[in-house]
């Protein structure tokens, strides 16, 4: 039996209210009928990626001894932030009402650009020196 530490899991509970919040926001803001780009959708899974690529390598690499940091920025935040499920339920509504090319340049640049924030934003945390 595992021990659960509780301020751990505080920590991925409040990151997880603080991005489930602000994707719940955006998308009143950015609401959008099918057969159109849900950006809603698109803006947080690329600022998620980037963030969860910049927490990950600056905790993991440069400040491997950071408490509750990398729960709270990383499962939380950026866990409550982005949504696979919510753009898999878009795509399948495209898909139903005929908007086949939209769902398909919808995955494909969701899922590279997603790659290519967190590619950058980890490159990027590798070039500023440590103090």
């Amino acid at each position: 039996m595992a021990i659960t530490d509780r301020r751990e899991l505080a920590a991925v509970f409040i990151g997880g209210a603080l991005g489930t919040l602000a994707r719940a926001a955006l998308s009143h803001v950015l609401a959008v009928p099918p057969g159109h780009w849900p950006w809603a959708t698109f803006v947080v899974n690329i600022v998620g990626a980037a963030l969860l690529g910049y927490f990950t390598t600056r905790l993991l690499e440069r400040l491997p001894a950071s408490g509750y940091r990398r729960p709270l920025l990383g499962t939380g935040l950026c866990g409550g932030l982005t949504t696979f499920s919510t753009m898999q339920v878009e795509v399948l509504v495209m898909l139903e009402h005929g908007f086949v090319l939209l769902a398909a340049a919808y995955t494909s640049v969701s899922i590279a650009l997603g790659l290519l924030a967190a590619q950058g934003a980890t490159a990027l945390v590798r070039r500023v020196r440590v103090r």
